[in-house]
């Protein structure tokens, strides 16, 4: 195996076995194969039917969709402190809540032991600055999106003063295509001007014509976000960098300012166009970051938005949700390398208030 030729024979006649079958199947009579058709038959029939179930379990989330409206507005109005529940609706057992009396007993049994309490003394464990008169439930979404690795992950550290705004995410299910839109209810702020950002996703429920046999319930093959109204200087997902750009005949080198993209939650709302044909191929870059849309999608749809209360305390989470991968990007203001610029004539060059004016944001 050492030798190069003797392992390059065998590479080649292995590779002639590649995606073949063990040849049992073509050995067998013509009646059997025959009736082995048939099975497959029956068995394009029976996904022909799986399809029609998924299309009528699509028609009860419609139908259980508006019921649990009434649910998701209510949670809403106390998020957001535009209802305080009453004491019936606030008897929930919980394992906390017995924690926290036992705490209180132990510190109350230390104030007698000790002859005061000490009221004033600093607590070490606080993490917020929320007391008794707080108002609802503060930064609830962002403490979700922190908790479940999978939105965290796109959640950079300057989204974070954005995502304190998002009062509500709402589901709405569509029939006609199939599909689901999700709604970011935002409250005003000194980012953008929208009130709702949506993004929309369509889905299939039919076998594949080419490959039926690989159908496995409704997929989502398509989606759409919406225009972020920036205020000005606040776009969060682009940065300015500064490269360097060299004449490889004069040697002189100028430095332009330039606008790219840059990593934020706030990109989920602007996803890579889908080919309208069907036949046409993506790039694998593109094929990549649609698959971790839908994916982020259909998560938010089906686990974050009925669950979310869980999400918020860690209830929900899984130990396995999602590993984390890792990629580094330049800082804001970080100089490229040189490159030789053949076209740059010094003489011609502009100031940098030029430049400026050119590459300044839209």
């Amino acid at each position: 195996m050492k030798d190069p030729q003797v392992l390059a024979a065998l590479q080649t006649k292995l590779r002639r076995f590649l995606g073949t079958h063990s040849g049992y199947i073509s050995s067998l009579p013509v009646a059997v194969k025959k009736r082995i058709k048939a099975l497959k038959k029956l068995q394009l029939q029976y996904t022909d039917l799986e399809a029609d179930f998924y299309k009528e379990v699509h028609a009860l989330e419609v139908k259980y969709d508006k019921l649990h409206q009434a649910l998701y507005e209510k949670r809403k109005l106390v998020v957001n402190a535009e209802y305080e529940p009453n004491e019936e609706e606030c008897d929930f057992p919980s394992d906390d809540e017995e924690d926290e009396k036992d705490l209180c007993k132990d510190m109350e049994d230390k104030a007698k032991i000790d002859g005061k309490g000490n009221a004033d003394e600093k607590d070490d464990t606080k993490l917020h600055d929320f007391d008794e008169n707080t108002k609802g439930i503060p930064e609830f979404w962002l403490t979700i999106f922190k908790n479940v690795d999978l939105l965290s992950e796109m959640v950079q550290d300057y989204d974070e003063p954005i995502l304190k705004h998002l009062n509500d995410i709402q589901l709405k299910f569509h029939d006609q295509p199939m599909g689901f839109t999700l709604e970011f209810y935002f409250s005003e702020n000194e980012f953008f001007t929208n009130k709702v950002l949506t993004k929309y996703y369509e889905m299939k429920c039919a076998p594949d014509k080419e490959d039926p046999f690989s159908f496995e319930g409704p997929e989502i093959f398509k989606c759409k976000g919406c225009t972020i109204d920036w205020k000005k200087g606040k776009n969060v997902t682009v940065k300015t960098i500064k490269k360097k750009q060299k004449h490889k005949s004069r040697g002189a080198v100028r430095t332009i300012t330039k606008t790219v993209q840059n990593d934020s939650f706030f990109n989920f709302f602007n996803p890579p166009p889908v080919p309208e044909d069907t036949d046409e191929e993506m790039d694998e870059d593109t094929q990549a970051l649609l698959t971790a849309d839908f994916e982020i999608g259909h998560y938010i749809r089906e686990r974050i938005v009925p669950r979310a209360v869980l999400f918020f305390t860690g209830e929900a989470l899984d130990d396995e949700d999602f590993e984390e991968e890792e990629g580094e990007e330049g800082e804001e203001g970080e100089e490229d390398e040189e490159e030789d610029d053949p076209d740059y004539d010094p003489s011609k060059d502009k100031s940098a208030k030029d430049q400026q004016a050119e590459c300044k944001q839209q």
